[in-house]
């Protein structure tokens, strides 16, 4: 009996029971500790999809109401979570908005507005000047928001913003660029509703069908008119989905965006293609990007000179020049060795890397006529005439970057080269930023050119995806929420 009161059997059996239930009770701990957000995280995920496939039918009956197919369409939001707003308010529109930009390049304060022309508002400065064209269009939007988790519809497209501050497209945009057209319909949205809470939510978009153009509009400003005659076209999308709209327009074959982060703007520059042809001397004129793929894409650059005056086709240092940043490129006409032959010389120059490249004429363009009746034609891309390196080192013609571009060759002073290979080599380093501006002087001498009587032709393979004509219109949605 003394043994069986001192057993340890009945013991483990009440351990056993403890360790089970501190296990389960751990377990269950663990569960509600990771498991429950888990599954609620993973609700608000299915939510989130429901909302944005909900945001892609009233995206798809939203169009049909601005393309005029129906008066009005209502979509039904089943919501969990949440709020829901229209956002169609003077206030709003100042964070949602698209400004549309077209300057031309030879404006004396344009080297200023490029180097902020990324940044959102840096056009303000400039808009008084007869060589920038600025009109705006506000978006609006229809946002559902659910702590950090935004969805909206803007512009036509559908967009989901996450709490990490990126934003993605779900449904595109009316923005459509084909590298020649710019077709921009913009939807802007009326009316400033909120609704709350989980129950069911209709959307209802109706329009008067009656779009408003914004341009081409000749009727408000002469200068909206197509083909475009700028030289360049910088579109401004603010909006909380600044970085998607960025994304968008970078997937358009021929467009690029970049984003101005600090003001949620997405900013796409598209280039203007000048007039090309032939057509009377100028003292100016432009040329666009030519196609850097293409290994020979000036097709025609020359000039027909007629003499001014009775002095006769007498120039002596005349310049046709181009500047783009830190490069220059110069070719020097002169009347050396003989009445009756002009003489060209190339200089090109990137303050860059501090260098130039100089190349001195070894041919001739005959002059013809007497006096006033001189004339010549000066042949830019003529494969009979050549010229000398005249420098110890180049820099232009390596592998291809900022600076330069290949075939990567080393010339030394006294390498030969027709002038044909330098006007298309250095025709594509001067346009590699965008279009340049020509100007034609004789610096301390009157002009021996009579402009009204001389000619330029010009062809050339302009770099894909320059923009030529643009339509832009503005669609008012109505909004409520019922």
């Amino acid at each position: 009996m003394k043994n069986f009161f001192r057993s340890q059997k009945a013991v483990s059996s009440v351990v056993g029971m403890i360790m089970i239930l501190a296990l389960t009770i751990t377990s269950v701990s663990v569960i509600f500790l990771y498991g429950v957000p888990t599954i609620y995280e993973m609700e608000d995920i299915a939510n989130a999809q429901k909302v944005e496939q909900a945001f892609t039918v009233l995206d798809s009956r939203t169009s049909k109401v601005a393309l005029g197919e129906s008066p009005s369409q209502t979509t039904s939001l089943s919501m969990m979570a949440g709020d829901l707003k229209v956002n169609g308010n003077n206030e709003s529109y100042n964070s949602s908005k698209i400004v549309i930009i077209s300057v031309d390049i030879n404006a004396t304060w344009y080297n200023s507005y490029k180097n902020n022309r990324h940044r959102w508002g840096s056009w303000k400065s400039y808009t008084s000047n007869p060589e920038m064209n600025e009109f705006n269009a506000s978006m609006g939007s229809i946002v559902y928001r659910d702590n950090d988790r935004i969805i909206g519809y803007e512009g036509g497209g559908v967009w989901s913003k996450y709490p990490t501050g990126k934003s993605v497209m779900i449904s595109p945009p009316e923005f459509h660029y084909n590298g020649e057209t710019l077709t921009l319909p913009v939807m802007r949205v009326q009316g400033d509703s909120l609704h709350s809470g989980k129950s069911d939510v209709d959307i209802t978009v109706s329009s008067n069908n009656m779009p408003v153009v914004l341009y081409p509009d000749p009727g408000s400003d002469n200068r909206r008119t197509n083909p475009l005659t700028s030289d360049k076209v910088i579109i401004y999308i603010k909006s909380d989905f600044y970085n998607a709209w960025a994304d968008y327009a970078n997937t358009l074959a021929y467009a690029t965006a970049t984003t101005d982060d600090y003001n949620s703007t997405a900013v796409v520059e598209l280039e203007v293609i000048p007039a090309m042809g032939k057509d009377s001397l100028k003292s100016a004129f432009k040329v666009g990007s030519v196609n850097p793929s293409n290994p020979e894409p000036i097709y025609n650059f020359s000039f027909d000179l007629e003499a001014r005056a009775s002095q006769g086709l007498n120039p002596s240092n005349y310049q046709i020049t181009a500047t783009s940043g830190t490069k220059t490129l110069t070719y020097t006409l002169a009347k050396k060795g003989g009445a009756n032959q002009l003489l060209l010389d190339v200089e090109y120059e990137d303050t860059s890397v501090g260098s130039v490249e100089t190349w001195e004429h070894n041919g001739i363009f005959v002059v013809n006529g007497a006096k006033d009746d001189q004339s010549s034609t000066v042949d830019l891309l003529s494969k009979t005439y050549t010229l000398e390196y005249d420098e110890n080192n180049d820099f232009s013609w390596d592998n291809d970057s900022s600076i330069s571009l290949g075939p990567n060759v080393d010339y030394s002073k006294g390498d030969i080269m027709p002038l044909y290979n330098l006007t298309q080599h250095y025709m594509k380093l001067i346009t590699m930023d965008g279009s340049v501006l020509f100007t034609l002087q004789q610096p301390g001498h009157s002009d021996p050119v009579d402009y009204d009587e001389s000619t330029l032709t010009l062809y050339y393979d302009g770099m894909p995806g320059s923009i030529t004509y643009l339509h832009v219109s503005r669609n008012d949605l109505s909004v409520n929420l019922n």
